[in-house]
Formats: C-alpha cells, structure tokens, sequence
C-alpha cells in the first residue's frame, strides 16, 4: 500500500507499478474517464504484519485541565487543500510520482466527504499528506519552535501517573494553546483549517455528533530516544471521538531518525506505520480500536494534536465527573476551577 500510482484520467485506480498498470489499461481504458480537477490524497498508510497485539491501556492521554471543550466547532472560512495525489498522464507509460505543495480546486468539503469519510469508514485512520503547504507548514513550525524557547513546555502527563516512572511511559514534552495566544497565529490557523474538515464531515463519522474540540496539545520528543509506550487515547468514554494529529518534521526518515507513530487497529492482524513528515495530517478513532505507541525519536520531533468531541459520550462523562460516578482514576475536568486535584 505504499506510493500508490494514480490514474492521470480518473484518478480513481490506484497501481503498484507501472507496469501493472499497463498490464491492465486495456481494461482500464473503456472505463476510464476525465475526473473533476480536485485531486484527492494519497490512500491509507502503510500497513505492515505485526508481530504482537497485546495492549497496554494503563497508560494513556490524561484529559487535563487545559483541554477545555470549545462551544462548538468553530465555522471557518474555506481554503482549498493541496495536490497530493502521484500524477499520472492520460498515456499509462507516462508517470510523474512528484507531489507539488500546490493548492487545487478540490474544496475542503471535496476532500472530506470523497477521501476522510471513506477512508475513516473502511481503515479508521487516515493520512492527508500537503496538507497546508510549504509555506503555511513552515509558518506553523516557526510558531512551535518560538513557543518551545520560552520553556512553557512540560513533561506530559499521565492518567494514573507515578512520579518515577512517567518518563519511562512517555518521553514528550507538551503545552496546550487555544489559539489566541501572542505568536500562535499560524497554529490558529492549523486549527481552523482542522475544523473545516471536520464540519464538512460530521454526521458522516460513525454515528458521532461533533460539536466541540480539546485546545490543541503542542508536543516535542526532544530527540534523546524517548517514545510513548502503547495506550489508547479514550478508553473510557471521556468524550474524544477522533484524534487529530498534524506533524511539523522537515527531511524526516523512520530509518534515520525513528519516532513513527505505531498504530495497532484493533481485530486485524497488521499494524499501520506513521512517519511524522512535515505538512502530514493523521486522523483516526481515539477509542479502544486504535491502540498505538510513538517509537523512540533520536531528532527533535514536534507534532500538535486536536482531539474532537462526540456530544453524547462527553455529557456522558460530565455527568459521571459531576455526580462522582467517574471511573477511579479518570479525571473529566470541565474547567480549571473544578480541577479536583
């Protein structure tokens, strides 16, 4: 499932090669047809036999007081999401696999609706590659990189966190913005764009009902070997439905530096492998059907996450916070102020 070719014409028939293809054009051909102009992203990622599947659910993301639920998801402008797709000529013999940072027509409705919705239905994960572009993803590393020299960076936390062991569970450091914040422009901007899509999804994602968001989580593996052990994001209905993940790494290679994103889709037998690259958008469910691990990074290595909020299950959870009802040892803070620790 890896550099998939595209059909040039309809861009709707993927290829391993291009001598596969050309193996099925005669075929293909009476088919095919001049698609619109939008060019959709590239298909699930990779996927590779795993050779375990036990879990290790105890350590997973702390819902901490920072994570305030917006009132809604915002309504933002559109803007048309890049060209992704490996482009093909019309002629089969002829395959250009560059990928240009490039805005199409393709509208972020287009986007969501003929490649996410699909996508989250058959894999539960999937991968926007150019998401935003060289120059708005750089513009967004720069704000992570001056927000990371002030030192408002902490050690991450844990649900069930003993002192001496949290950095052996996860190695990242992290700070949560809303969006507001002085210098944060270009992460706003991130989280607009992450919003769109996901308006024009919902009603279409599961039988979710999104109608708020977490501030996004800032996080930067220093580069020195750490990870985060295998958890799962929600396994206890605190409300987080889709896990929202957008990677700022230049020039970025598993071999070299490590620090993939291991994902462990839950009854199947392989496990999805996620390289951090610059301008890659990761989306997948953040319950129990997606165990998943960072793997130990050896370059400094930041990512923003944005957890989105089924209506249901998160009144669910403020109802068990409030009435005491609560799973010992999840925390469902509503505010600052009703932080019980």
């Amino acid at each position: 499932m890896e550099n998939l070719l595209k059909c040039g014409r309809c861009r709707s028939s993927f290829y391993c090669s291009k001598e596969h293809q050309k193996q099925h054009w005669k075929k293909h051909k009476l088919i095919c047809k001049e698609a619109e102009k939008g060019q959709l992203p590239k298909e699930k990622p990779e996927e590779t036999p795993s050779g375990s599947d036990k879990d290790t659910e105890q350590n997973r993301e702390k819902i901490s007081p920072e994570q305030t639920d917006s009132a809604s998801v915002p309504q933002t402008t559109n803007t048309e999401p890049p060209e992704v797709g490996d482009k093909q000529e019309e002629d089969p013999s002829s395959n250009d696999t560059s990928k240009p940072n490039g805005q199409t027509s393709s509208s972020p409705q287009k986007l969501a609706t003929e490649y996410i919705v699909p996508c989250m239905d058959k894999h539960g994960i999937c991968v926007v590659d150019n998401f935003l572009g060289q120059e708005i993803g750089l513009g967004i590393l720069e704000n992570v990189k001056a927000l990371h020299k002030t030192g408002k960076f902490t050690d991450g936390q844990l649900v069930s966190q003993k002192s001496d062991s949290t950095k052996d569970i996860r190695g990242d450091k992290i700070t949560w913005i809303e969006g507001r914040e002085a210098g944060c422009e270009k992460i706003r901007f991130l989280m607009g764009r992450m919003d769109d899509l996901i308006r024009h999804c919902n009603g279409k994602l599961g039988n979710y009902t999104i109608n708020g968001r977490t501030k996004a989580m800032v996080a930067c593996y220093p580069g020195n070997g750490t990870g985060y052990v295998r958890h799962v994001d929600n396994p206890n209905g605190d409300g987080r439905c889709v896990t929202c993940i957008y990677y700022l790494n230049k020039d970025w290679t598993a071999k070299e530096h490590g620090g993939l994103l291991r994902i462990f889709p839950e009854g199947k037998a392989q496990f999805a492998d996620i390289e951090p690259r610059f301008d890659r958008l990761l989306l997948f469910w953040s319950d129990r059907r997606n165990p998943h691990e960072v793997q130990p990074a050896f370059a400094t290595r930041y990512a923003i996450t944005v957890w989105y909020f089924d209506a249901d299950e998160r009144a669910r959870a403020k109802e068990k916070y409030l009435t005491g009802a609560g799973e010992k040892g999840v925390k469902v803070e509503l505010d600052k102020s009703s932080d019980p620790s």
